[in-house]
């Protein structure tokens, strides 16, 4: 029995042959640290990271690739983001189907004197810009949102969001965790200050890679500090990016993966590839929509979501949804709540959670077809 894998939304597979190529050579032939002396070696690793950077800056429409910081995912790059700007005193606002790497830093800096306001948004995931505008205080320093729903698919309003922050002279962030590689993203059109991402989902990079971009003139302070390859006389950390924010060796192995998985999604173009996963959304949900007791969470509409179908079978409990799937069907899935209990709180699925599917990019309509049949099968029994 072969595997189809629909759980993109957690991590992205298969990656394209040149991310496991460019891993491979790096780890085989390459090596080197980068920024720690004048080597070849050392010289062909800071080569990696730099055009990496500019292939991301690329994507994202950043003009100042070192604005652009690793991190090891997109949670590392909130936290950095989070805990790095707002002080006792400021208020930020969210929204209520906020992934945890949002919403726990921000429950740990509310300990310390930050405030904190969520949006609610409808029982679909989506959101009214107007109820985030309704949320800001005198006090308010930033807007932090992510820009589609891991567990829903909704995307969010974020260009609109982008211009309400810019209107009160706020900062805002977006975790675009889910939506990298996947839907266009201007940081200058959409007013971004700062752009939290992972490298091993829609960037098809691997594990262990992700990012910050800050905008300048942005004050934030660095989550770690230590060795950088450079002021190594001063025991202070650089001030300058993106040193400020990358202390001790990155994973550049891991960096050599994620730019080339980023040249494929430039190269194969991100329309085509928004094009293909949309389709295959449209064709799952049409399938689900037909088969008698299956619950759909989010949109039904495929234009307003990414590839990311959260469903329930009435009197069957997600657990077991997901591991027949697997164990009957060959069929990668993930259920109970995603590490979103905000997000299901909203939909109203806090105590059963939910069965999640996420096709991606290379994901087939065969296989679609077949997770629909293999879903109406386990629905009749």
């Amino acid at each position: 029995m072969g595997i189809i894998y629909l759980d993109n939304a957690a991590t992205s597979y298969p990656k394209p042959e040149c991310v496991y190529r460019a891993m491979d050579d790096f780890n085989r032939q390459m090596g080197g640290n980068p920024g720690r002396g004048a080597s070849r070696k050392t010289m062909n690793s800071n080569s990696i990271l730099l055009e990496t950077r500019e292939a991301l800056a690329s994507l994202f429409n950043i003009p100042d690739s070192t604005r652009i910081a690793f991190c090891l995912n997109v949670t590392e790059a909130l936290n950095t983001g989070l805990k790095g700007i707002l002080k006792p005193g400021d208020h930020v606002i969210t929204t209520s189907m906020e992934h945890n790497a949002i919403a726990r830093p921000l429950l740990s800096l509310t300990r310390r004197g930050v405030e904190w306001s969520t949006a609610k948004c409808s029982s679909d995931g989506s959101l009214d810009p107007d109820d985030i505008r309704r949320l800001i205080r005198h006090n308010t320093r930033m807007i932090c949102v992510l820009h589609a729903s891991n567990v829903t698919g909704t995307i969010m309003p974020i260009r609109e969001i982008g211009i309400i922050a810019k209107e009160h002279d706020l900062l805002f962030m977006v975790d675009s965790a889910q939506t990298a590689g996947v839907l266009p993203l201007d940081v200058a059109e959409c007013h971004i200050d700062l752009l939290a991402f992972t490298g091993h989902k829609g960037l098809l990079g691997p594990q262990g890679t992700g990012g910050l971009y800050v905008r300048p003139v942005v004050d934030i302070e660095p989550l770690k500090e230590g060795g950088t390859g450079s002021l190594s006389e001063e025991l202070t950390q650089p001030a300058f990016m993106p040193d400020h924010l990358e202390a001790g060796t990155p994973n550049t192995p891991g960096i050599a993966g994620l730019g080339a998985g980023v040249e494929f999604i430039l190269s194969t173009g991100l329309e085509n590839i928004r094009s293909h996963e949309r389709r295959l959304t449209e064709v799952l949900i049409r399938g689900l929509q037909g088969i008698d007791g299956v619950n759909i969470y989010g949109p039904l509409d495929a234009d307003q979501r990414t590839a990311v179908v959260a469903f329930n079978i009435e009197g069957i409990d997600c657990g077991e949804v997901s591991m027949r799937l697997d164990h009957e069907y060959g069929i990668v899935s993930r259920s109970g709540l995603h590490c979103a209990p905000l997000a299901h709180r909203t939909l109203g699925t806090l105590r059963q959670g939910a069965c999640r599917l996420s096709p991606g990019y290379f994901s087939t309509d065969i296989e679609i077809e077949k997770v629909i049949q293999a879903v109406h099968t386990i629905a009749r029994t």
